[in-house]
């Protein structure tokens, strides 16, 4: 009964699936009834995974890669942001139009600070 393919298979059964592999290239008289399971069958689909994986490793890597570069440009988009945020602050004023336009509050909106008031007691 054939495993599920959405899930991989362990280290130590990989292993031994190539254990068994190479066991079987020195067992003379080998003559399997299923053309599947003969040595060169065996063989070439060996190859075929070797294949597979490289292919999987290089393109983990690619994906790293590029995942890296997109994580650098979007904070460098953010610091540009950030500066440009300064730039209208700086060129227009606290509570300008532009400022609000880039999605800030304008200083006129912001609520003033409130004073809390002192706990009732002797204070010390």
């Amino acid at each position: 009964m054939p495993n599920a393919v959405n899930r991989r298979l362990s280290a130590e059964v990989l292993q031994a699936d190539l254990d068994c592999i190479t066991a079987l290239k020195v067992i003379e008289g080998y003559a399997p009834s299923n053309p599947a399971d003969t040595l060169a069958a065996l063989t070439d689909l060996q190859t075929r995974v070797a294949a597979a994986e490289e292919r999987e490793f290089h393109l983990a890597n690619s994906y790293a890669a590029a995942r890296d570069e997109t994580l650098a440009l979007q904070n460098e988009r953010h610091d540009r942001v950030k500066s440009v945020k300064n730039q209208v602050r700086a060129q227009f004023g606290n509570d300008s139009n532009e400022v609000a336009s880039i999605g800030l509050k304008k200083a006129s909106e912001r609520k003033p600070p409130k004073r809390q008031s002192k706990p009732d007691g002797n204070g010390a």
